[in-house]
This record gives C-alpha cells, sequence and structure tokens, in this order.
C-alpha cells in the first residue's frame, strides 16, 4: 500500500549563489522517510526567482562555478522590460526557468538515494537575502 507524507521546510535567509542544503533537507524528512522502505522524494520550491537542482557535493569552487555561469547566461545587463522588483529579479526568473523549481530523488531502506557525489542545491537567484520554503513529499511504501 502506497503510504504519503508532506512537508514544509523554510531555508534561512540566503543571498545570490549556489548553497549545497543536503543536510538541511535530510533533516527535515528525517522522522518520516525512515519509515519508507522505499519511494520518492519530491521537492518543491516556491517561488520563481530561486531554483533546486543536483549537483557535485565535495568542491566548494562548483556552486562559485555554477554561480558565475548562470550570471553568464542571464546577465542583469540585459534590456528586460519587467524590472519593478529591481535589476537581479528577471535574470532570476530566467535562471529559474532554466534550472527548475523542482526535484524527485528516490526513496531506499529510510534514506534519500542519492548517488556518491550528488548533493542538493538551493540555488538563490537574486542579490538580497530571501527565505526561500519548500515543499517535501514523500510517497512510497513503508516499511512493516
Amino acid at each position: 500500500m502506497t503510504s504519503w507524507s508532506q512537508i514544509t521546510h523554510t531555508f534561512p535567509p540566503r543571498s545570490k549563489g549556489a548553497y549545497l542544503v543536503t543536510s538541511e533537507i535530510e533533516k527535515a524528512i528525517s522522522s518520516e522517510v525512515r519509515k519508507y522502505k522505499m519511494g520518492m522524494c519530491n521537492l518543491f520550491l516556491q517561488h520563481t526567482s530561486a531554483s533546486l537542482c543536483l549537483n557535485e557535493n565535495v568542491c566548494r569552487e562548483v556552486r562559485e562555478d555554477l554561480t558565475m555561469a548562470l550570471d553568464h547566461m542571464a546577465p542583469e545587463t540585459l534590456k528586460y522590460k519587467h524590472t519593478d522588483e529591481g535589476p537581479d529579479d528577471m535574470p532570476g526568473h530566467v535562471k529559474s526557468a532554466v534550472m527548475g523549481v523542482s526535484l524527485d530523488i528516490p526513496i531506499r531502506d529510510g534514506a534519500l538515494a542519492l548517488g556518491t557525489w550528488q548533493g542538493i542545491y538551493l540555488c538563490e537567484h537574486r542579490t538580497y537575502q530571501h527565505r526561500r520554503s519548500v515543499i517535501i513529499t514523500i510517497q512510497g511504501e513503508k516499511r512493516k
């Protein structure tokens, strides 16, 4: 029988950058995910100028390079029409649209089944600090 659980987690405010948040997510879901033999965990970020992704979980330079590459892809210097919330807002929307706001991660034996070098990133695309929330939905077969 399939079971469902849902948790909302709010990250502390962060300014622009790519942040490794695997341990924050694991801590937020630990009491629930351990009940599952197998299943899926969906992470849905409720924002339009931030994103989620899986990437290299050891080397800090990867996070710095990712931020640099995204800034190159969607610079603040383009002639955007949507400028009501500042020059960093529309580039944030572009980056979020390209990167995505949702991840699906398998659950195996009560834990997220990430690869050895995989980590969960929260990518904040706005210059100033913002508080971001993620809805975490777990579904699957619970342990007996």
